[in-house]
């Protein structure tokens, strides 16, 4: 009588322990936390965009100085051919958002400004200068000032940025289609974002 009992108690607790268990799994399964989903997709769309262009020209240096009256000049000048590299970058590292899951909301607070980098391979041919007008760093620093002016002059003017910013659009569309995959919005800028061209609008592309 006791051995049944025992074994009757035993098969209960065994129950009583595999509901709880199975409970305890329904509950687990059914809990996701969109918080953490979500900064772990943004984390994997936040990274270094960059857009690469090489742009070339050629530039005519001259200086003049005068001398008594300017009765005497003695001029400098050279032929600059320069190969530059240039890059324009995002660094979706720095983007700033907002998470409000109670009203599944992802709000984009802030997209970092592109970042314009330009490497120029400056070099000189038929140089012309005198003991007393002769080349120095001043000289080059105004060249290299000039060359970085005209080439950003070149740069605007060009496809570069844009292409860049479609490059950014291309990633902000993953965030885009993670919101629209969890039945949540997205918005910036007070705008709600249905579709990439929303993106582009509101980047002015």
């Amino acid at each position: 009588m006791i051995r049944k009992i025992l074994l009757f108690s035993a098969i209960v607790v065994v129950i009583l322990l595999a509901f709880r268990f199975c409970e305890f799994k329904k509950d687990d399964t059914s809990t996701i936390d969109y918080n953490n989903l979500i900064q772990e997709q943004i984390v994997n769309v936040g990274k270094l965009v960059v857009t690469e262009g090489h742009f070339s020209e050629v530039i005519t240096y001259k200086d003049q100085q005068k001398y008594l009256m300017k009765m005497f000049s003695f001029e400098k000048k050279a032929l600059i051919v320069v190969n530059a590299d240039v890059t324009v970058s995002y660094d979706l590292h720095q983007m700033k958002y907002d998470i409000d899951e109670k009203n599944k909301t992802i709000t984009i607070v802030s997209i970092p400004k592109e970042e314009i980098k330009i490497s120029p391979d400056i070099k000189f041919y038929d140089v012309e200068q005198s003991q007393l007008n002769p080349f120095t760093g001043e000289d080059y620093n105004k060249i290299n000032a000039s060359v970085k002016a005209n080439l950003a002059k070149k740069i605007a003017k060009s496809s570069l940025k844009s292409n860049a910013k479609n490059r950014l659009i291309s990633e902000l569309s993953k965030i885009l289609i993670l919101t629209k995959t969890m039945g949540w919005t997205l918005q910036y800028e007070g705008q709600v974002i249905e579709q990439e061209s929303d993106l582009k609008q509101d980047l002015k592309l």
